[in-house]
């Protein structure tokens, strides 16, 4: 209904009232200051490294287990990317793998500009700690919460703790307007530079008139209105997909070897993917021999991220640590996680797995 309005009332382009009502609606939700509504996660991740005031030369801090979306924009500023580990209890950003570094770092006076945080999975990283010591040394926290709109942590939600965060609505997220993002962020004057800035940062006369580099990044009137429609539904989903998460725990913990991904006790994961490791050496069955086994019965399953310091585009950049996320992506599976799954087709897909054992 609400995308026939948008047609009705003929605001299709990025301009019209679903966008405004989505952006309201969203910070209400997520208890935000400001919204932007983007085309993409990665276009918000960009602004949001340009209004900290990322520049080319810079280093910023990423998290290596994660989607190359995270570190792309990165480079989209000249800056350089340094890629950091996980801890086994997150499987997110080790904070005090962090401090050390940012600690040996000051005392060499070469501190990062930014840090971004990713959100793995629909769980949050421990922030606090992260935040902390970032704090100390002036440097900007950006919280990528692309795969954890919803999610908790200690009562506040996914990316908006620090100074701006971002959150996607590509196809595959909790909820999604087919391709289309978010920016949040504590600062009014910033949120008027985002949208500024996504609009091609045209300038105020009667003619078109630019005086610095802007970006179609805009969402449009219709793609806002899917966005309100899906929101709408939030809590339904992630519901659904923590049920998703218990079924497989409970059908599953039982086999040798397998793990599944924590819920630390300081908040709430969404389990956007149920996400599931495998120890050969007990179980003497590979992930990938899951993998295999699913894929013949027609059942999509991919390993988890494959850490960005492995990835050939990233193949120079400094890595910090590096052993947790490189075990985690040898062992990882990530299991169908529709929002619409019944439980008849997860019976299938315990079923293709319980056959490897």
């Amino acid at each position: 209904m609400l995308v026939e309005e948008a047609f009705s009332s003929n605001w299709i382009a990025p301009a019209g009232p679903h966008l405004e009502c989505f952006e309201r609606e969203f910070c209400h939700y997520v208890e935000a200051s400001h919204a932007v509504a983007l085309s993409s996660g990665t276009g918000a991740l960009h602004l949001a490294l340009l209004l900290n005031g990322v520049e080319a030369g810079d280093e910023v801090l990423c998290s290596t287990l994660s989607f190359v979306a995270s570190a792309n924009p990165i480079r989209y500023v000249g800056a350089k990317p340094v890629f950091i580990d996980s801890d086994f209890g997150t499987w997110n950003m080790d904070p005090n793998l962090l401090a050390d570094w940012l600690g040996r770092r000051a005392e060499k006076k070469r501190l990062p500009k930014a840090v971004i945080v990713v959100h793995l999975y629909g769980q949050c990283a421990d922030l606090d700690p992260i935040q902390e010591v970032c704090d100390l040394y002036g440097i900007a926290v950006i919280e990528d919460a692309a795969e954890a709109l919803g999610a908790t942590y200690k009562n506040r939600y996914a990316g908006t703790s620090s100074s701006t965060g971002i959150f996607s609505f590509n196809g595959n997220k909790i909820i999604t307007t087919s391709g289309g993002g978010m920016l949040v962020c504590k600062d009014a004057e910033w949120a008027e530079k985002a949208r500024f800035l996504s609009t091609q940062a045209r300038d105020s006369a009667p003619h078109y008139q630019h005086s610095q580099q802007g970006y179609n990044y805009r969402l449009s009137n219709v793609l806002a209105a899917i966005g309100r429609g899906q929101l709408a539904k939030l809590t339904e989903f992630i519901a659904a997909r923590r049920s998703n998460f218990d079924y497989y725990f409970e059908s599953l913990e039982d086999l040798a070897g397998i793990g599944f991904m924590p819920e630390p006790s300081y908040g709430k994961s969404t389990r956007w993917l149920s996400c599931i490791t495998i120890e050969e050496r007990e179980s003497e069955v590979s992930s990938d021999k899951i993998r295999i086994a699913l894929e013949a019965e027609n059942i999509e399953c991919r390993p988890v991220w494959k850490p960005l310091h492995l990835q050939p585009l990233f193949a120079h950049c400094e890595i910090i640590g590096g052993e947790v996320s490189e075990k985690l992506f040898r062992t990882g599976l990530c299991l169908p996680s529709g929002s619409a799954l019944t439980e008849e087709q997860l019976s299938r897909v315990v079923a293709a797995i319980r056959s490897c054992f």
